[in-house]
């Protein structure tokens, strides 16, 4: 019987983790909070002003009766986060987004809550209205009577007889008959016509007036008027950003599905067969009851956060699709959380067949405490990640200009429920951790014969998942993942698996609670400090169930975890010398 090399090691003593951990803190907050400019200090301060979703549905209601004189059932209501990415990302391109706050937010939000009303009426399949985000003012509609903008856009692409029944629900109208319909929303919306210069030529679709003054950039502000029998049927106030933004961005886009789906999707299916292959060649040294509770774990939460997203998915598809489509998400996540399942067996077999614990099992000696020193070096390492990551978009910012812009699939504003939102965190903590470190450098390093070479590689394939996050160039992220996944490497390598799962859990859950706060509300504001004290919880009940008593050997001896090794384990020689 082969003996085992000790679990786990530390690299740094406690105080001087907490040390780089302490200062790593006033990094994060003077870069995020010092240095940035005051526009993004005033942005900061407007998410603690935002109106409910409840409220922006009174407004609505109140909009649709008084202003556009319909009556009908407006109680059944989805309220919705959309946002103006295309300009937002120019204007934080351009470092304008202060001044364009200041001059235009309150016509021209670039965010609001989109409250939409199904079959209010006999005639409408459909009404939308826009409201501002503060001010809970409207500042667009749209009656959907035969189909909605986005489908006669796509309509337009089709060709000259799409053109033709566009037309012919427009009404045939003339341009001056479709100035004459918009002037008076024109007023409705506070709009001076006299500053409006319209770019929309005889026979062609809808009118567009642009606002003579009113520019951020070579952004301009345009009005958009749709038309459908007669009558104005859509209102949208927004900047339109220059061509050559648009163009470069829908450039990155293309590189960013590049990216994901031959760097990321095909790599990770790759990991994922070889997971299968390994857990089998290394059954002996392992369990398969090993990964039930962790990919389980994964499994349920993951789809919790689909369920949770049904607000963004019920707006663009009916019944039928969304069923449709949560089927399809389901299966892809059951594959999902088996590939976990499986790195974690295959991975565990892979480091125990060496004499390598890195992944320490509830009976083994010294489990209890080992969780408790886990969490707690995960706390100071999560917290130095926030620093490096926040000095890393510093140094992107300073070379390759990097910028972001926002993202209505992404924001909590578009969940069911935003205080489940950190839950997120858990996911990618152990599914992330599993593949791509607990299985994936050991099994590289067989074909590499290098751990570092082995964590380089797939700290690359992880960090190229995240390239169609909204960052552009969408280098960025990669550039800012692969040091930040090098210091999980190097965590998981020194400290184990679970101190590694909980750094990354920690950091992940330090970033969304902070999102989740900045919404407001007692409530979420509560939920974002749970969610950042959950993995001490955690950690804490499973020394509860693990108590020193049970942390002894059979012949007394103390767990090995109370020696704390200096020479990192990963390198340690097989005990047979192989």
């Amino acid at each position: 019987m082969q003996s085992e090399t000790k679990p786990y090691s530390r690299k740094f003593k406690s105080s001087t983790l907490w040390l780089l951990a302490g200062i790593s803190v006033v990094l994060f907050f003077l870069f995020q909070f010092i240095f940035p400019a005051a526009s993004d200090n005033q942005q900061l301060e407007q998410s603690f002003k935002i109106i409910t979703k409840e409220q922006a549905k009174e407004s609505a209601i109140k909009f649709v009766k008084s202003e556009l004189k319909l009556n009908g059932n407006f109680e059944d209501a989805l309220v919705t986060y959309e946002t103006r990415s295309d300009i937002y990302g120019y204007l934080s391109k351009e470092d304008l987004l202060g001044k364009y706050t200041s001059s235009y937010d309150k016509q021209f939000p670039l965010d609001v809550f989109r409250v939409r009303f199904n079959n209010p009426d006999d005639v409408l399949s459909a009404l939308t209205v826009d409201i501002h985000m503060s001010t809970g003012q409207a500042v667009g509609f749209e009656k959907i009577v035969s189909s909605s903008k986005a489908n006669k856009k796509m309509m337009l692409d089709l060709g000259a007889e799409s053109l033709a029944t566009l037309r012919t629900w427009e009404g045939d109208l003339s341009l001056d008959d479709k100035v004459a319909l918009s002037a008076p929303y024109l007023k409705m919306f506070g709009f001076d016509s006299n500053q409006l210069k319209p770019l929309t030529k005889d026979q062609e679709l809808g009118l567009t007036y642009q606002v003579s003054g009113y520019s951020a950039g070579e952004a301009k502000a345009q009005l958009l008027f749709h038309f459908e029998y007669g009558s104005v049927s859509s209102v949208e106030s927004y900047f339109s950003p220059p061509v050559a933004h648009t163009k470069y961005v829908e450039k990155q886009t293309v590189l960013a599905n590049w990216l994901t789906f031959a760097g990321y999707a095909l790599l990770t299916l790759v990991l994922g067969i070889l997971a299968i292959v390994y857990s089998s060649l290394t059954r002996a040294h392992t369990s398969f009851k090993r990964g039930i509770f962790l990919s389980s774990i994964y499994f349920v939460l993951s789809i919790l956060g689909t369920v949770n997203m049904l607000p963004i998915l019920q707006k663009d598809m009916n019944s039928g699709m969304l069923l449709f489509g949560l089927i399809i998400q389901i299966i892809f996540t059951l594959f999902m959380a088996a590939s976990v399942y499986f790195s974690l067996v295959g991975g565990d077999g892979l480091l125990r067949k060496k004499g390598i614990i890195l992944w320490s099992r509830s009976k083994e000696p010294g489990y209890g405490r080992h969780v408790l020193d886990s969490v707690w070096d995960g706390y100071a390492w999560a917290l130095i990640l926030l620093g490096v990551q926040a000095i890393i978009f510093f140094i992107l910012e300073k070379t390759i200009h990097t910028w972001s812009t926002t993202d209505a699939t992404q924001s909590p504003y578009n969940m069911l429920y935003p205080v489940l939102f950190p839950l997120l965190a858990w996911v990618a903590g152990i599914g992330e951790e599993a593949v791509y470190r607990l299985f994936g450098i050991p099994m590289l390093k067989k074909m590499f014969r290098s751990t570092f070479v082995a964590s380089v590689i797939t700290t690359l394939i992880w960090a190229l998942g995240h390239t169609l996050y909204p960052i552009y160039p969408v280098i960025s992220r990669p550039i800012e993942l692969l040091f930040i996944g090098l210091i999980f490497s190097f965590i998981f390598l020194r400290y184990g698996f679970v101190t590694v799962v909980f750094a990354h859990v920690i950091f992940d859950s330090i970033l969304m609670a902070l999102s989740l706060m900045f919404m407001g509300g007692v409530l979420n504001i509560a939920a974002g400090l749970f969610y950042i004290a959950l993995p001490a919880i955690v950690a804490y009940v499973i020394y509860l169930f693990n108590p020193p008593s049970k942390e002894r050997h059979q012949d007394g001896s103390a767990p090995p975890y109370e020696d704390k090794q200096e020479e990192p384990f990963i390198t340690t020689p097989h005990p047979e010398g192989h």
